[in-house]
């Protein structure tokens, strides 16, 4: 496995992945409370769409269905996002 893809599988592993998972528990929460906004609906399905996307990019790469130059775009923008997600 090419360097950028090893590194592209540990950022969604490491990082994103159990990030999506920590708030959709925080979601979830509110839910069995009944405390969810219409809002915080629209946000579960969101997260769970993206958590499904997570784990299909993790297949991709160990399938190895993507070229380096698409790993690194992948990559970069999921990078993107995490410096975004600081920023917020």
């Amino acid at each position: 496995m090419s360097e950028v893809k090893q590194n592209l599988k540990d950022v969604i592993e490491v990082t994103m992945i159990p990030e999506v998972e920590d708030y959709l528990n925080d979601l979830h929460t509110l839910l069995e409370e009944n405390k969810a906004t219409d809002d915080d609906m629209d946000a579960i399905r969101e997260m769970e769409s993206f958590l499904v996307e997570l784990q299909n990019i993790i297949l991709v790469i160990e399938e190895d269905k993507l070229d380096d130059e698409q790993d690194s775009d992948v990559y970069q923008n999921i990078l993107n996002m995490i410096e975004e997600s600081k920023e917020h």
